[in-house]
């Protein structure tokens, strides 16, 4: 009988590890189309998760408007960059005001909702097709901020004195 505590345990950590997923805003079913997928074509009406880097807030009288650098999102729904690559541009609007004091160049912002439609906008000297997401959900996530080790690598292989 004592053969199975290590086994249940195990069994244990793995469903309490499962149950991690998105914040429940950004929870549902969603068309895995990227924002450079939906430049390509016309995917109006497509119910989509983006999320990615704020370039630009645009506060409106009743609405306002992020332009995005669209990036992966990871398990949680949180843009996840790696390397150089970016997932093209997007727009996201939503009723009401954000104010831009806390919604600064540089944050990492999930939306939720559907491809409403496309705009062109100039970037630089160059015209953009941007789709635009008509938004559900606004995600502001924390920043984030590295970890400063108290040793410098490679501890702890140099040893202990």
């Amino acid at each position: 009988m004592k053969r199975c505590y290590p086994a249940l345990a195990c069994l244990l950590a793995l469903l309490i590890s499962a149950c991690a997923s998105q914040p429940i805003p950004l929870q549902g079913e969603f068309v895995p189309i990227s924002a450079r997928d939906a430049t390509d074509g016309d995917r109006t009406g497509a119910r989509v998760r983006w999320g990615g880097q704020l370039i630009r807030l645009q506060p409106g009288t009743d609405h306002t408007c992020f332009e995005m650098m669209a990036a992966r999102l990871d398990a949680y729904g949180r843009p996840w960059w790696s390397g150089q690559e970016t997932g093209g541009r997007f727009i996201a609007c939503r009723r009401g005001f954000y104010d831009p004091a806390i919604f600064v160049r540089g944050r990492e912002i999930s939306f939720a909702g559907v491809i409403g439609g496309y705009e062109t906008r100039r970037v630089g000297a160059y015209d953009y097709r941007f789709p635009r997401v008509d938004a559900d959900v606004v995600y502001l996530w924390p920043v984030r901020y590295a970890d400063p080790l108290t040793r410098p690598p490679p501890w702890p292989w140099w040893g202990y004195w």
